[in-house]
């Protein structure tokens, strides 16, 4: 019997999965659990993330999918997380502290103050990422001020994908999807920066030799096999950053940007170079390591749909069925430029550093349509910045741009970013692009195909493609 069924564990902020995919990219099975953070035993206005926790429901909802399966199909298993996150754990496997979470904010005073550690600029060149409050160096130099006793005990700083898959394999390996999202990492040598481990005081020894996705990192233990359901001995792969699988899972090509549309709009591109400068810095671009050595994520994104939610509920609460419909044939029956109203959403004003948001060439006549059609027209502005970022900080030309997410089903949304960006849009009819994209490195792993990208081959993707 073929081995052709992958075990992903997916950690999200919200839920946690573990969905079982076979080769052809169709989902055998799935289940979930809520996820959230607590409040750290130290201080309660501190979250963390209660990693034994999510193991019991992980290990639950993997007992639920393999009581379903032929466990004779499973080829092997891998792990995707949300960036960042981690913790330390000595060397008999104790972990020392909780796994504080990136939506804690005892780190916002450390970020506003790095540069009495390493300058901000060298340090944004070094590593390429964002200074966010919720980045791994903070956290690191948090241990180093306030635990350095828990510091000098530790054997490893483990990151969440690698946290569960050392209960998995009992081996503890850190993968370089989620190193790059550290800002501790160099993007030119693809490994942890000496330079900002030695500003900070950290040995670099303590995250071990870095794995590219699709090693195999370890199997599965005796232990692990009764937890799970999943049989002893099958190989686990290293996974990582969730993002970097979404990507990939996509089928995204070296200098394609991928727009990711919700909440937030995230426009990530693979390339085979970049540029880490002070205009990159200003123009908020964050470049992180690929799931393939050699490339490079160069990302940049801002608020989108959490823009238009606002407009439902402001001015279309009164429609109480197919509302966004009822939206987007209003705001189609309007001529460009609607009617002179603009829209400026806070987040613009925020990278300029001003405060505000604004709508602007509102008259006695306008209607909520052309508002609501004004914030498409400045979101699509809004992706051609992006574009044109992205471009200068990657060096390639773009031919298109692949759309994803709940943003993506909005038509009227669709032909502006065609005809603001000057571009093709190509909206994929594929949700689960994180598990797909991370299920193609453990078929490769397992041999069920040469490389990741021939795993990728045998999907069929449904492209619908929207022209300038």
């Amino acid at each position: 019997m073929k081995k052709d069924i992958v075990i992903v564990f997916d950690c999200g902020a919200t839920n946690v999965r573990v969905i079982a995919i076979d080769g052809r990219g169709s989902i055998v099975a799935a289940d979930s659990s809520p996820n959230n953070t607590r409040p750290d035993p130290v201080n309660s206005s501190w979250r963390i993330w209660d990693v034994n926790d999510i193991w019991l429901n992980m290990c639950k909802s993997s007992g639920k999918i393999m009581s379903g399966l032929d466990a004779g199909r499973v080829a092997g298993v891998t792990v995707t997380t949300f960036g960042v996150d981690g913790t330390l754990f000595d060397r008999a496997g104790r972990m020392l502290y909780p796994v504080i979470s990136w939506q804690c904010e005892r780190t916002v005073p450390i970020m506003a103050a790095i540069d009495k550690y390493i300058p901000l600029a060298d340090l944004y060149a070094e590593s390429g990422v964002l200074p966010f409050n919720f980045n791994t160096i903070n956290k690191l130099i948090w241990f180093s001020e306030q635990r350095p006793d828990l510091v000098d005990k530790s054997h490893r700083f483990l990151f969440m994908p690698s946290v569960f898959s050392y209960f998995l394999t009992g081996e503890m390996v850190n993968d370089t999807t989620m190193a790059g999202t550290s800002m501790l990492t160099s993007l030119r040598s693809g490994r942890m920066s000496q330079k900002i481990l030695g500003a900070i005081g950290f040995a670099g020894e303590k995250f071990g030799a870095l794995a590219e996705p699709g090693t195999t990192t370890g199997k599965i233990t005796p232990k692990a096999s009764s937890d799970t359901g999943i049989p002893q001995g099958t190989p686990v792969v290293a996974g990582g950053h969730d993002t970097q699988f979404a990507i990939f899972g996509s089928g995204a090509e070296k200098n394609e940007p991928v727009l990711s549309s919700g909440t937030w709009e995230i426009l990530m591109v693979r390339s085979g170079s970049f540029t880490s400068g002070k205009e990159q810095l200003e123009m908020s671009i964050t470049t992180e390591l690929d799931s393939r050595p050699g490339l490079y994520n160069i990302g940049n994104q801002w608020i989108a749909s959490g823009i238009l939610e606002w407009a439902r509920k402001t001015f279309y609460n009164d429609v109480k069925e197919n509302v966004y419909e009822f939206m987007i044939s209003g705001a189609e029956r309007v001529s460009p430029g609607s009617n002179g109203v603009k829209v400026i959403p806070k987040f613009y004003e925020e990278l300029k550093g001003k405060p505000g948001g604004s709508i602007s060439g509102l008259t006695m006549e306008s209607t909520r349509d052309e508002i609501y059609r004004a914030m498409l027209e400045a979101l699509s502005e809004r992706l051609a910045e992006g574009k044109a970022a992205l471009e200068k900080a990657g060096g390639f030309k773009t031919e298109s741009i692949l759309c994803v997410g709940g943003g993506s089903k909005n038509r009227l949304w669709n032909k502006l970013r065609a005809q603001y960006t000057g571009v093709p849009m190509k909206v994929i009819d594929q949700k689960e692009t994180t598990v797909l994209g991370a299920s193609f490195f453990v078929q490769a792993a397992c041999g069920n195909a040469s490389s990741p990208e021939e795993a990728r081959k045998r999907i069929e993707y449904k492209v619908e493609i929207i022209e300038p």
